[in-house]
């Protein structure tokens, strides 16, 4: 994809392992999530409530608005209609 003459495609740019690493760092946070709900009772339903919430935030949340593309400049982006 090409804008203003500047190949916007990610694809080949040897990140590859890094968002490996970024991967399953999250996917253990989820998979911690996940077995945080293993604990929960009826008399203990508050720990393993607040903890899931807090690995799920955590899982979902920081791949999708800290190491996403959020924060790129739409001027720079091919979708900019002009």
């Amino acid at each position: 994809m090409y804008s203003n003459g500047k190949n916007l495609a990610h694809s080949g740019q040897g990140r590859g392992a890094g968002n490996t690493i970024a991967f399953v760092v999250f996917f253990v946070l989820f998979l911690g999530c996940l077995y945080s709900l293993s604990f929960w009772t009826l008399e203990n339903a508050w720990w393993p409530g607040i903890s899931c919430f807090v690995l799920a935030m955590l899982a979902f949340g920081v791949p999708q608005h800290i190491l996403g593309m959020s924060d790129k400049n739409p001027a720079k982006t091919a979708t900019q209609q002009d």
